[in-house]
């Protein structure tokens, strides 16, 4: 197989287990259950199509037209639009979350850990134990690292099915506003959008494709894929639960592989990427903190996703991400534009109203 060839399936890959990882890292902290609720389904897979699909799009559209990771591409994006470059604060706001969220996954699974394996530790320093491994496995080559992931996402799975999980069954219930908010945290933040890491995965290869659509479409469907996974999964055995943290373990690793090239690209001083990378990562070391923390970072993710739908939306020229994603007919694009200049920003202020109103 060519490196082309490889590099075109990376972002998918990556795509199926970061979704998956993440999702089932936020489920508890949303609310989200296994409920199998037909009803909730139903409005995650629009939310997938008028949310997820459009901000998929746009991402691989500012790659192309950027040529460079998320961070770096600000710059010339802001230019390209005569644009503030108060602009460019949104990929701060993205890198740095990037090794946040890399923490969170990790304090997941030291939780896990503790229930599981070693419940006679205190869960931060098994989180310590764990944030320095992935410290160290995200030294190792990208395709490794995607490789172990993978690896460790199915056999979880495989184990959590063969072992015997018990589904509840399929119903019908209310729709309320709180389920359209976890319907789009699962749509966005879950599916690690408005982060560029699809498009940094396979930059080279987005540049030889004449559409977005090779690229985004199965980037998309990946997605897909790994919430119906997570629809099936539940960890309620040591086996299963061993194999998702090593499934952590590499796709934090990853993350923070990630966030470190993009900062490299930027030309960060190395001290400066370090200390992001680290204070980001090991804040959730702090005790007590998780509770807020993992509130704080689905608004967080909400309001990246939000930025760039406006940066998109309303600021780039028009001209710009329609020679970058090449659709096949103007009504394609003109769909596209609507989505993100309007559906997308006030789905996610409803989503953030319903996800405050049921905390609050």
């Amino acid at each position: 197989m060519s490196h082309n060839a490889l590099s075109r399936w990376l972002s998918p890959i990556m795509a199926f287990c970061l979704s998956f990882i993440i999702i089932t890292t936020l489920a508890p902290v949303t609310g989200i259950q296994v409920e199998r609720q037909i009803d909730f389904w139903i409005l995650w897979l629009l939310t997938m199509v008028i949310l997820a699909l459009p901000i998929c799009y746009l991402e691989i559209a500012l790659a192309k037209r950027s040529k460079t990771t998320a961070l770096h591409a600000l710059s010339s994006l802001t230019r390209d639009a005569d644009a503030s470059s108060k602009w460019r604060v949104v990929g701060w706001l993205a890198v740095i979350f990037i090794p946040f969220l890399a923490g969170a996954i990790l304090n997941n699974a030291a939780q896990l850990l503790m229930v599981y394996a070693v419940p006679r530790f205190e869960s931060n320093l098994l989180f310590v134990g764990l944030a320095i491994l992935a410290v160290v496995i995200s030294f190792i080559p990208r395709g490794i690292i995607v490789l172990l992931t993978a690896l460790g996402v199915i056999s979880s799975l495989v184990f959590a099915n063969v072992i015997g999980t018990a589904l509840p069954e399929w119903q019908v219930t209310p729709l309320e506003l709180s389920e359209w908010g976890h319907a789009t945290i699962l749509a966005l933040v879950a599916s690690g959008l408005g982060l560029g890491l699809y498009s940094q995965s396979n930059l080279s290869t987005i540049q030889s494709e004449d559409v977005a659509t090779k690229t985004a479409l199965p980037v998309w469907i990946a997605q897909l894929f790994a919430v119906i996974a997570f629809g099936f999964f539940a960890i309620r055995t040591e086996i299963p639960a061993v194999a998702f943290i090593l499934a952590v373990l590499a796709g934090s690793a990853l993350l923070l592989q990630m966030a470190r090239e993009q900062l490299a690209q930027r030309q960060t001083s190395v001290i400066v990427q370090w200390v992001i990378l680290l204070v980001a990562l090991f804040i959730w070391a702090i005790p007590q903190t998780s509770v807020v923390f993992n509130h704080v970072i689905v608004l967080w993710g909400l309001i990246i996703c939000f930025i760039y739908a406006i940066f998109a939306g309303w600021i780039m020229k028009i001209s710009h991400l329609r020679k970058s994603m090449n659709f096949s007919h103007e009504i394609f694009y003109n769909l596209w534009r609507i989505a993100v200049r309007i559906i997308l920003p006030l789905g996610i202020i409803m989503a953030i109203i319903a996800y405050l109103g049921q905390w609050i």
